[in-house]
């Protein structure tokens, strides 16, 4: 919610506290928020090679699952 978006749930006396915390709001200088941003690049190693046999491990998973599902619903049914 933003100082200029308050809606209607806020009273006179809370609108014009949330305006004035809204306008006095401290914000880092841009160049520190530019030299942080690139410090943070240089150390974000980024994502590694996947681990392995990622797509079976899921793979097994959701059979797993859906077998699951698929036998509660046998039962749900009345079938088991």
């Amino acid at each position: 919610m933003t100082g200029r978006d308050l809606g209607e749930e806020l009273g006179p006396a809370e609108r014009e506290l949330a305006l004035r915390l809204s306008d006095e709001r401290v914000t880092p200088a841009p160049g520190f928020r530019g030299a942080l941003g690139r410090h943070l690049a240089t150390l974000d190693p980024g994502h590694g090679p996947l681990p392995a046999h990622l797509r079976r491990t899921v793979g097994l998973w959701l059979a797993g699952g859906g077998a699951l599902i698929g036998l509660g619903l046998l039962q749900a049914s009345g079938v088991l």
